[in-house]
């Protein structure tokens, strides 16, 4: 019985210790508490969890599932909970792993705070005077100012990019955090500063990255520390502008060509990196070369190409084409491959000139070859001067009908004849190619009234005419289609005023005095035939 009793008695005293062990526990553990556990099975709603306690505790499936809605764990796996609330009714106890996961993010923000240690976020959404970061669940403010050393150009961009990041300030209770980039990367300049500085010497070439580029010159950023090239010592060729030459965002090479310690200023170059081009332009372009550029500038005067960088020469106006131009940009435009032929190469005052028109065939020997004396050509009016009409004969030449060559008869003005647009026939008389001159003739396609004029016409004889113009010397009187005669003043009927009688378009009588078929003149009279006329009429 003792025994008995002893025994029942020592298999109480077990329980009872078994459940004191259990209730020892369950006050170690307190709600808001942090615990590891191990996976015991997977539900379809929720994951049960073995945290060494008389029961399970339980997650809900939904925070181990990842965005395609499959579980990320299994049971046997090692996870750490935070406990949620104690056991119910039932003895259940209620874990979460989101809220243990954010926990141990917080910690990892107040220690960035208080040390001044990174944290990793990824910027998830711009707002109004900033962006919003997220720290692995938590969401922080991340001012404008404090995205980058400089200004953003484009915000958007950072949206969904992952940096390291400073938390300047936190309120947890409020579930506030804000962050900083700048801090991070102006610590990080500081230190590259001191090591640049710490190597820098004049005469070194070193790498940068262009990061600014002003109206005199580009600011380079050899790491934590700025230098400046200047305009002039860009480039070997000639540069107007920095950006001809770079852009933001390139790396280059260039030499410190002065380095100010006390001021930290640096002056550097980039075209002392490269052989100066025009040391052996003599040798490499000499008179005659032919060779390929690229047009980079024009002007009034001509087009500038680059040969090589550093190196242009200038393709002048006259030099461009056979034919004229008003303006170089009738020929090329800039960005244009050229051929070119060098005409002259001046390295002391570093100045080459170029031809175009050198490469091709000169149109105007062309011309002579094919438009020999006395050959017949059709062409439109081009243009009507006083002294003349230009006919185009092919793409960039004209050639001139002189108003002496117009017609037989007597011409005031060339519009009196043509009109511009006017297809004509003309008579070539003379090309000069070495002048550019293409002369012409219509009046030598019509039948030349003089000829023969001496038989036609003797002395003596008297026929009507019809008067021309009338002039302070005379009066032209036109005998038949493009042949005039003088009747000099002098021949003129009596008068007050010689003349006063006659005027332009009159029919009047009129007498042969003589006849020049070699000067194409004849002279004629109307007092003689007056004077007749009345002697007759006193008889």
């Amino acid at each position: 019985m003792i025994g008995r009793a002893d025994k029942s008695h020592a298999g109480d005293v077990s329980k009872s210790d078994f459940e004191e062990l259990f209730e020892s526990r369950l006050k170690e553990l307190q709600e808001g508490d942090i615990i590891k556990g191990k996976i015991v099975q997977i539900t379809q709603d929720s994951v049960m969890i073995d945290i060494g306690y008389k029961s399970e505790g339980h997650v809900p499936l939904r925070e181990f599932l990842d965005k395609d809605g499959n579980p990320t764990v299994k049971v046997g796996d090692d996870v750490t909970v935070l406990i949620e609330r104690r056991e119910d009714e039932y003895g259940n106890i209620s874990l979460s792993k989101a809220k243990a996961d954010q926990f141990k993010v917080w910690d990892k923000v107040i220690e960035s705070c208080e040390k001044g240690s990174a944290i990793e976020g990824t910027v998830s959404q711009r707002i109004k005077g900033g962006f919003y970061v997220d720290i692995e669940g938590i969401t922080a403010f991340l001012p404008g100012s404090q995205v980058d050393l400089k200004p953003v150009r484009n915000p958007d961009k950072l949206i969904g990019q992952k940096f390291a990041f400073r938390v300047l300030k936190y309120n947890r209770r409020k579930n506030n955090v804000i962050v900083s980039r700048r801090v991070i990367l102006e610590e990080e300049r500081e230190v590259m500063r001191a090591q640049t500085l710490g190597t820098i010497e004049e005469g070194a070439v070193v790498d940068g990255i262009v990061k600014n580029v002003t109206d005199y010159g580009a600011f380079i950023d050899l790491g934590g520390i700025d230098g400046l090239v200047h305009l002039t010592d860009l480039s070997w060729g000639k540069v107007t502008h920095p950006s001809q030459v770079l852009k933001i965002g390139d790396t280059v090479k260039v030499m410190i060509l002065k380095f100010n310690k006390e001021e930290n200023k640096i002056s550097l170059g980039l075209k002392q990196t490269m052989e100066d081009p025009w040391i052996k332009v003599m040798e490499k372009y000499p008179s005659g070369t032919r060779t390929t550029g690229t047009v980079v500038n024009i002007t009034d005067y001509g087009a500038f190409v680059e040969l090589e960088p550093g190196l242009e020469g200038l393709v002048h106006i006259s030099e461009m084409s056979w034919t004229k131009l008003k303006h170089p940009s009738q020929k090329v435009k800039a960005g244009d491959q050229a051929e070119v032929l060098v005409l002259d190469v001046d390295a002391a005052n570093k100045r080459i000139s170029l031809g175009m028109k050198q490469i091709e065939a000169n149109p105007w020997e062309e011309a002579e070859r094919r438009y020999p004396k006395g050959t017949r050509i059709k062409g439109q009016v081009k243009n009507i001067t006083d002294f003349g009409v230009f006919i185009g004969i092919e793409e960039g030449i004209d050639g001139l009908v002189h108003v002496s060559d117009l017609s037989w008869k007597k011409v005031k003005h060339p519009s009196e004849i043509f009109k511009k647009g006017q297809e004509v026939e003309a008579l070539v008389l003379n090309i000069d190619s070495a002048n550019k001159r293409f002369s012409l003739s219509t009046k030598l396609l019509e039948k030349n009234p003089w000829e023969g004029v001496e038989d036609r016409y003797k002395p003596g004889m008297t026929i009507e005419g019809r008067v021309t113009s009338v002039a302070e010397f005379g009066a032209f009187v036109e005998l038949e289609e493009g042949l005039e005669g003088l009747v000099h003043v002098s021949e003129l009927s009596r008068g007050k005023k010689r003349g006063a009688d006659i005027s332009e378009g009159d029919i009047v009588e009129v007498e042969v005095l003589n006849v020049d078929p070699e000067d194409n003149k004849i002279g004629l009279s109307i007092r003689e035939v007056k004077k007749r006329a009345n002697g007759q009429d006193a008889q």
